[in-house]
């Protein structure tokens, strides 16, 4: 079965992306990729830009609102996300416990749903 990890940080872990402790942020997180990829689990996976980068879209019937920024201040802001082909909800917890942002801040497993019937998947 498929699971997405879904990795959220704080501000401040996130802002280490670009200044002196960048290093070993990046290390950290490259170590963490390479060992799912190297184990054959990874279908896919991304980092996203900073959460300012971000354009949220609200639809009421046909208006939509669009607002820059995310949807919500938060304490910890969606880094990134990976999809995994897993054996069982547990495994995809053992490797969320891994996650360089796991102690700080939070990782998100999700069951990836299925295609609908007759749909390609």
């Amino acid at each position: 079965m498929d699971y997405m990890l879904m990795f959220y940080e704080s501000a401040d872990d996130q802002a280490c992306q670009n200044d002196e402790r960048a290093g070993p942020y990046w290390a950290g997180w490259m170590a963490y990729i390479g060992a799912m990829q190297q184990a054959g689990l990874m279908k896919a996976g991304e980092g996203l830009q900073p959460p300012a980068m971000a354009t949220t879209l609200r639809g009421a019937g046909s208006r939509r609102q669009v607002q820059d920024g995310p949807y919500a201040d938060t304490k910890e802001q969606l880094g990134g996300f990976v999809v995994l082909d897993l054996p069982s909800l547990d495994a995809a917890l053992d490797w969320a416990a891994r996650a360089p942002c796991a102690a700080n801040g939070a990782v998100e497993v999700r069951p990836v749903m299925p295609p609908p019937p007759g749909l390609p998947g």
